[in-house]
């Protein structure tokens, strides 16, 4: 069963191509819930198989994630402080929660849109608060390029080396993760140092 699904799903990114893999991976940047996993990684075997351009996949799938994380942006800086305005005490959120949001990714946002392009369940999110705070909008769109490359990287090289065996995947991609989550730790306790280091100057 396991098989015939990641076959069909290797099928399936070879019928769509690259305009296939750009479309999927901005989908999986907005807020619906296609995991990138489904999308590059039998890409990365295509890629394998000499059926695909190793560069291409990586391009389409990082500007792919491009598109859907500025689609949130652009959705949360148009509409959100509206209604968060209006219908947020419905849920708890006031209007000096807000200023918190904004304050913080006016002072966070570059390493917040980087690492949260890398964690998987925050990645398709971290573009709301972003448009909402009305973070500067090369920088947003630099980071989350960065982000997007080193994750699309990832997957492409897990279905390069290991192909179509999921068991194998979802170990290495697990450990990967977890390095991924330490990296960032390391990383922002290097960026509160600095900051640290700022504010006292």
């Amino acid at each position: 069963m396991i098989t015939a699904i990641s076959l069909w799903l290797v099928e399936a990114i070879s019928g769509l191509g690259y305009t296939g893999i750009f479309i999927l991976m901005a989908i999986e940047s907005s807020v619906f819930p296609l995991p990138s996993e489904i999308v590059v990684i039998p890409a990365g075997f295509l890629v394998y198989k000499g059926e695909m351009n190793y560069a291409l996949v990586v391009l389409a799938g990082t500007f792919g994630s491009l598109m859907g994380a500025l689609f949130n942006y652009f959705i949360a800086f148009k509409l959100g402080r509206a209604l968060l305005l209006k219908y947020g005490k419905y849920i708890f959120f006031k209007p000096h929660h807000l200023e918190k949001v904004e304050t913080f990714f006016k002072l966070h946002g570059e390493i917040s849109t980087f690492s949260g392009r890398l964690l998987i369940g925050v990645r398709h999110f971290i573009s709301l608060p972003a448009g909402l705070a009305n973070m500067n909008l090369v920088k947003f769109s630099l980071y989350t390029i960065l982000g997007s490359f080193i994750w699309v990287n990832i997957l492409a090289l897990l279905g390069f080396f290991i192909g179509e065996n999921e068991e194998l995947i979802k170990e290495y991609l697990t450990y990967i993760i977890i390095a991924i989550i330490i990296l960032i730790a390391i990383a922002a306790l290097f960026y509160i140092k600095r900051l640290g280091k700022k504010t006292a100057v």
